[in-house]
């Protein structure tokens, strides 16, 4: 298993267009054999970070997952609209794996 953690950074001005590219990626990924944890967007503290974190059954689903993502007009459409609306200034990804006994 491996789970894939999203850190934001966002326009504050364009909180409402960064919900709904978070609700676009959330089906994506439960559609395309993974399972969404679901974005925190800012509430208090730093008005600009927003998380999301995902997780695949291996690192080899994530991969066939980012295939997809290439050709896929879906993803495309999502990030058209990331791109269109400047909702994320900045974003980082890592990829975890669990530690077990």
């Amino acid at each position: 298993m491996v789970t894939c953690f999203l850190r934001y950074e966002i326009d504050t001005k364009k909180i409402a267009e960064f919900e709904h590219y978070g609700r676009l990626w959330v089906r994506l990924v439960n559609k395309n054999g993974g399972k969404h944890h679901g974005c925190l967007l800012p509430s208090e503290g730093s008005n600009d970070v927003a998380l999301a974190s995902f997780t695949f059954p291996s690192l080899a689903a994530y991969e066939e997952y980012r295939l997809a993502a290439l050709s896929d007009p879906e993803f495309q459409a999502a990030y058209a609209y990331a791109n269109e609306t400047n909702c994320i200034r900045l974003l980082e990804l890592s990829i975890f794996r669990p530690l077990s006994e």
